[in-house]
């Protein structure tokens, strides 16, 4: 029984999965997005928010938000930077808004954003 547990842990230690996590000293879990290229439909698609902090110097804007489906991400609270620093400054935390995000030099970027209706 013995020597079955030191051969099952010497084989999971040799796995892929275990050498990255512990080359790499710590566990990271990967945003959850898909890839592809966007259609005309997910090009438009706007996602539910509010406004947790604005950040005008650095472009950023710090949104509760709900699924970003042409992402494939799931709702969180994140900081994302913005396409143009200008389309920050008619807003304030509190703000209900819809967003459009898409990867910009593999970020997360938002493109548009607008008050909610």
């Amino acid at each position: 029984m013995k020597s079955n547990v030191a051969l099952l842990s010497i084989a999971l230690l040799g796995t892929p999965a275990a050498s990255a996590q512990s080359s790499s000293g710590s566990m990271s879990m990967p945003m959850p997005m898909k890839a592809g290229p966007a259609d005309a439909k997910s090009s438009s698609v706007m996602t539910e928010a509010v406004i947790q902090k604005v950040d005008t110097t650095n472009g950023q804007v710090l949104l509760k938000h709900g699924d970003i489906t042409n992402l494939g991400m799931t709702a969180m609270t994140m900081v994302f930077p913005v396409a143009d620093k200008k389309m920050l400054e008619p807003f304030k935390a509190g703000d209900k808004v819809r967003f459009h995000a898409e990867l910009l030099e593999g970020k997360p970027t938002v493109t548009k954003l607008e008050p909610a209706r």
